[in-house]
């Protein structure tokens, strides 16, 4: 696959991005161009434009290729690899219950894409084209030379393996648990530092520089004498127009918990319920925690399977995000020593992940 190609155009609030080989990467991934740009759109929170004829794919605001590749990745997790043997050869299909699924022809599983996911529902309104008998499957060859999707993807794995800086984790840990991957930016560096520098970098384009000095309000606050009930803090989000931000979720997480974490979530879970409504707030929710635990509290790094449990048990993180989290080391919350180490705690759980999944298949 061919690394992404971006280029900045415009100024000030038309500021735009054009994913210059988005057909060629589409191509290589046996995907339609429009999925992958939609998916740069929701990630991003930006508008596309997308023209077909011109091959002209254009993504609002100012993305460079990096930050582009990195939600790519994400894209090639969700709707490209096989989650059972990671393999690139599937192809998506549509069941009659209108469920996105994924069909591995190495593998032969069928699995779901997450319905949660916006993408699904465009492509369930824009479903991929049927293939003629003679085009084959995703294996077939593609682009030019006769490469394959799969070679594409050994490529694709051996230059980034180069930058690899994975979990440790042991030669005999479960498969979610083996997974290498490079360091992440998912995670929000909420430091002052870092908010300045994004409040520069994103002025006039998805946020400005007022809009994240009221998440900086927000946590000030909520730093009150006595915290806030719950219905007070969803009232105030909703008055600053931030309460279904993922970002403020990340403060909640720093503010609501202490060292009785796993109480304060069934207590605050109503709350917590209403604001974490997709996988990004998912990420954020988990990503504040472990700013929490790692910066404020590291004696709770012991017990993060139970921290995981609980919120496994009351829908705010699901099966594949804590898969995800779990297996990327992020400096971007805490040292990366530190998230290395809330990662190894978490092993026991992600292995309790792995033995039900087992279990679940030989039923």
């Amino acid at each position: 696959m061919p690394a992404i190609q971006a280029k900045t155009e415009g100024r000030g609030n038309g500021i735009k991005t054009n994913v210059l080989n988005a057909a060629d990467v589409a191509r290589a991934l046996a995907r339609p161009t429009a999925y992958v740009i939609k998916f740069f759109g929701f990630e991003l929170g930006a508008l596309t434009n997308i023209d077909e004829e011109k091959e002209k794919f254009v993504v609002n605001g100012q993305h460079d290729a990096g930050k582009l590749q990195d939600v790519l990745d994400n894209f090639i997790n969700r709707f490209v690899l096989c989650p059972s043997c990671k393999n690139p050869e599937t192809e998506l299909v549509i069941t009659k219950d209108d469920n996105v699924m994924r069909d591995c022809k190495a593998c032969g599983k069928v699995t779901s894409c997450d319905p949660r996911q916006k993408l699904v529902t465009y492509i369930l309104k824009n479903p991929p084209p049927k293939k003629s008998k003679k085009s084959g499957t995703a294996s077939a060859n593609v682009g030019g030379g006769g490469t394959k999707i799969a070679e594409i993807a050994e490529k694709q794995k051996q230059s980034q393996d180069e930058d690899v800086d994975a979990v440790p984790f042991d030669g005999d840990a479960p498969p979610s648990q083996k997974i290498e991957v490079k360091d992440e930016d998912w995670a929000v560096d909420m430091s002052e530092e870092a908010v300045k520098a994004r409040a520069r970098e994103l002025e006039g384009l998805t946020l400005s520089s007022d809009a994240l000095d009221k998440y900086e309000e927000f946590g000030e606050w909520l730093l009150q004498d006595e915290l806030p009930d719950d219905v007070e803090i969803f009232k105030k989000g909703s008055e600053m127009g931030i309460i279904g931000d993922a970002k403020t979720i990340e403060v909640l997480a720093q503010v609501l918990f202490d060292e009785n974490i796993v109480d304060e979530i069934e207590e605050h879970k109503g709350l917590l319920g209403k604001l974490v409504t997709t996988e990004t707030h998912e990420m954020s929710l988990l990503g504040g925690i472990e700013r929490m635990i790692g910066l404020k509290h590291p004696e709770l790094v012991k017990i993060v399977p139970k921290v995981l449990m609980v919120l496994y048990d009351n829908d705010l993180a699901s099966e594949d995000v804590i898969r995800n989290w779990g297996t990327h080391v992020s400096k971007k919350f805490v040292p990366k020593e530190t998230s290395k180490k809330v990662r190894k705690a978490a092993k026991p759980f992600l292995k309790w992940l792995d033995e039900a999944e087992e279990e679940s298949d030989e039923e």
